[in-house]
C-alpha cells in the first residue's frame, strides 16, 4: 500500500504529468449544484420522483452519441478504417436514442414536442444512410422530411424559435441537395462550393467533412478539384490576386499582406448579398447573420494589419499605408456596423405596431427603439471622429463627416420621437407633447439640411417627411387627450373617492392607507392600479390595553392569628354596675 501511496505521490509530482493534462484536459462539474437544480425543476420540490426520470435525459444519449461520431470525422486527415467502424457505430446508437426519444414524446409529449422529436429522429436518420453512401432516396425522404417539420414550426412560437427553425432549414439544404444529386436530379455547380464552405451549424459539418474526405466523389463530372479546402483556397486566391489596393474616398491603400487581402475579399463577397440587386429579396434575421460574418472578416483584416505593423520596424512610408489601411477598413467596418443597427430598427419598428397574435410573441416597446437610436448616435459620433483624425483630409472625407452629422440629426430626432411615445404610454401627457414638439422641431432642421446637402439622401428624406408629419399627429392627439383627461379628472377624481371605503371585509386588501402615510403611492390617480383602495378595517379589531391588577387575598382565612385579649385594655367597673351585672 505504501508503494502505491508512493507511485501516487511520484506521478503528482512529476512535471511531465501536466502534459497528459494538456493533451486529455480536465473537466470541472458543479456536481450537487447541477443535480440541486435538475430535481428543482423536473418534479422533486414536490416529491414527484416519477417526473424526475424526464425525457432530456433520452435526448441528451442521443445527443452524447451523434457528437462521439462527429469528432471522429473530424479528424485531421480524417477517419481511418477503424475509427469509421466506430462513427457508424455511434451514429447506430444516435438513431436508436432519437427513435426512443420520438416515441415517448408521441406518448408523453405535447403535439408540438411530438413533432419535433419526429423531426430530430428523421435527421438522425438522414445523417447515418448520409454517412454510410447508401439508400439516398431513404436519406433524402428523411432530410425532406426534418426540412418541412422545421419550415412549419418555423411559422409560430417567439421569434427566437422560428429563428432557430430556419437556420436548421438552410443547414439541411446541402445535404438534400447532395441527396438529389446522388440519385442524379440535380447538380452543384463551383460556384456554389463557396457559399456552403461559408455555412455554419451541425447540420452542415457532415456534408462538408464528407466533402473533404471523399475528394468530391460523384463530383468528377461537375469538378476537377481534389477538396473543398482546395477549391476554395485556389478560387479566393485567384480573386485576392487581382485585389492589390483598397479604395477608400479617394484613397488608395496597397494591401501587401496575402491574407489580408484574402479577409477584405471574403467581407467585399459577402457585402455583394447585403447590397446586390437580390438584397431586398434576403429575410432580416439572415442579413443580420451575414452582417456578423461582414465584421468577422473586417476584424481578420485589421488583425493581420496590426500585426504588420508591429512588425514593420523603422519604415515610415510602409508605416503610413498600413494606417491609412486600418482607417480605412475600421470606416468600413463603422458603416457596416451603423447600417447593421438600423436594419435592427427597421425589425424593432415592424414589431411596434404588431398585435400579440401570440403569447411567446414579444413586441417591441419604445424604450427598445430609444436605445437602438442612441446606439446609432454613438456609432456616428465614433466614424465621424475617425474620418475627421488626420491633417491632410481630402473632399471626400470632409463631404462624409458632414453626411455623418446629417445622419446624426436625424437619429436624434427619431430617438425624442420615440421616446415621447414612451412617455405617452406612461400616462404622461404634458411630457410627451413636449417631446413631440422637440422632435417635429429636430425633423424639420434635419430635413433642411439634408435638403440643401449636395448628396441628398432619397430614403432619408422621405423618412424625416414622414417622421414630421407623425410627430404633428401624435403632439396634437397628445395635446387633445391631455385635455379631455384634465376635463375628466375631476369627475373621475370624485368617482374613485367614492369608491374608497372604511371596510374592506369583501376584498382581500394588501395594505390599507393608514398604513400607507410614509409612502407617496398614488392610491386613485395611478391607473396601474386595480384594487378599490381602503382607508382602514371597520369595525376595527380588538386590541389589548393596560389596566388595574385585580387583588385577591387568599391566604387571610387560613391562618391562625395568635390570641391577644391580655393586651386588651379592660373596662373598670363601679359598686353599682357590680350590683346590676
Amino acid at each position: 500500500m505504501a508503494k502505491v501511496n508512493e507511485a501516487a505521490a511520484m506521478e503528482i509530482d512529476d512535471p511531465n504529468a501536466n502534459i497528459s493534462d494538456q493533451i486529455n484536459p480536465k473537466f470541472s462539474i458543479n456536481v450537487l449544484q447541477l443535480l440541486k437544480s435538475a430535481q428543482m425543476q423536473h418534479g422533486l420540490r414536490h416529491g414527484d420522483y416519477t417526473r424526475y426520470r424526464f425525457l432530456h435525459v433520452v435526448l441528451y444519449m442521443a445527443e452524447r452519441a451523434w457528437s462521439h461520431a462527429m469528432e471522429k470525422r473530424q479528424l485531421p486527415d480524417g477517419p481511418n478504417a477503424r475509427q469509421r467502424i466506430y462513427l457508424i457505430g455511434r451514429l447506430r446508437k444516435a438513431v436508436k436514442w432519437a427513435d426512443l426519444f420520438s416515441h415517448l414524446c408521441s406518448v408523453k409529449g405535447d403535439s408540438r414536442t411530438s413533432l419535433e422529436a419526429e423531426a430530430y429522429a428523421s435527421y438522425m436518420k438522414g445523417n447515418l444512410l448520409f454517412e454510410q453512401d447508401r439508400n439516398w432516396d431513404t436519406a433524402l425522404r428523411n432530410f425532406k422530411s426534418a426540412r418541412s417539420v422545421y419550415e412549419e414550426l418555423g411559422k409560430y412560437g417567439d421569434v427566437e424559435n422560428q429563428v432557430l427553425c430556419r437556420e436548421r432549414v438552410e443547414e439541411l439544404e446541402p445535404s438534400i441537395r447532395y441527396c438529389l444529386h446522388k440519385i442524379g436530379g440535380s447538380n452543384l455547380q463551383a460556384s456554389e462550393l463557396l457559399q456552403i464552405g461559408e455555412m455554419e451549424g451541425p447540420a452542415s459539418d457532415l456534408f462538408k467533412s464528407k466533402l473533404e474526405v471523399n475528394g468530391f466523389v460523384g463530383y468528377i463530372d461537375v469538378l476537377y478539384y481534389p477538396d473543398l479546402q482546395a477549391v476554395m483556397a485556389e478560387a479566393r486566391s485567384q480573386q485576392a490576386a487581382s485585389l492589390t489596393e483598397f479604395h477608400w474616398l479617394g484613397n488608395r491603400f496597397p494591401i501587401t499582406n496575402a491574407k489580408t487581402r484574402v479577409a477584405i475579399l471574403k467581407a467585399q463577397e459577402l457585402e455583394k448579398d447585403l447590397h446586390g440587386p437580390s438584397a431586398d429579396s434576403v429575410s432580416a434575421e439572415k442579413r443580420l447573420v451575414t452582417f456578423d460574418k461582414v465584421f468577422t472578416a473586417y476584424h481578420e483584416a485589421r488583425s493581420c494589419i496590426r500585426s504588420d505593423l508591429a512588425s514593420a520596424g523603422s519604415a515610415e512610408n510602409v508605416k503610413d499605408d498600413l494606417n491609412g489601411l486600418d482607417k480605412a477598413v475600421s470606416a468600413v467596418l463603422g458603416q457596416r456596423t451603423i447600417e447593421r443597427n438600423q436594419l435592427l430598427v427597421s425589425i424593432a419598428k415592424s414589431k411596434l405596431t404588431r398585435r400579440r397574435d401570440d403569447k411567446n410573441e414579444k413586441v417591441t416597446k419604445p424604450e427598445e427603439l430609444v436605445r437602438l437610436y442612441d446606439l446609432l448616435l454613438q456609432n456616428t459620433a465614433d466614424l465621424s471622429d475617425l474620418v475627421s483624425s488626420g491633417r491632410d483630409r481630402k473632399p471626400e472625407e470632409v463631404t462624409f463627416a458632414e453626411e455623418c452629422e446629417l445622419k446624426s440629426l436625424a437619429f436624434r430626432a427619431e430617438r425624442c420621437f420615440y421616446l415621447a411615445r414612451s412617455y405617452s404610454l406612461a400616462g404622461k401627457r404634458s411630457e410627451a407633447y413636449a417631446l413631440y414638439c422637440r422632435a417635429r422641431s429636430l425633423a424639420e432642421n434635419a430635413l433642411q439640411k439634408f435638403q440643401a446637402h449636395s448628396k441628398t439622401d432619397q430614403v432619408m428624406i422621405k423618412e424625416l417627411k414622414t417622421l414630421y408629419d407623425e410627430c404633428r399627429s401624435y403632439s396634437c392627439i397628445e395635446h387633445a387627450t391631455g385635455i379631455i383627461e384634465e376635463v375628466k379628472a375631476p369627475e373621475n377624481l370624485s368617482k374613485k373617492i367614492s369608491t374608497i371605503s372604511l371596510t374592506g371585509a369583501d376584498k382581500k386588501v394588501e395594505k390599507y392607507l393608514l398604513e400607507k402615510l410614509d409612502l407617496y403611492e398614488p392610491a386613485i390617480s395611478d391607473s396601474n392600479v386595480k384594487a378599490v383602495p381602503r382607508i382602514e378595517p371597520f369595525p376595527p379589531a380588538f386590541q389589548s390595553i393596560p389596566r388595574n391588577p385585580i387583588v385577591l387575598d387568599l391566604a387571610y382565612n387560613a391562618i391562625d392569628f395568635p390570641s391577644i385579649e391580655n393586651r386588651m385594655k379592660k373596662d373598670k367597673k363601679g359598686f353599682i354596675s357590680r350590683l346590676w351585672g
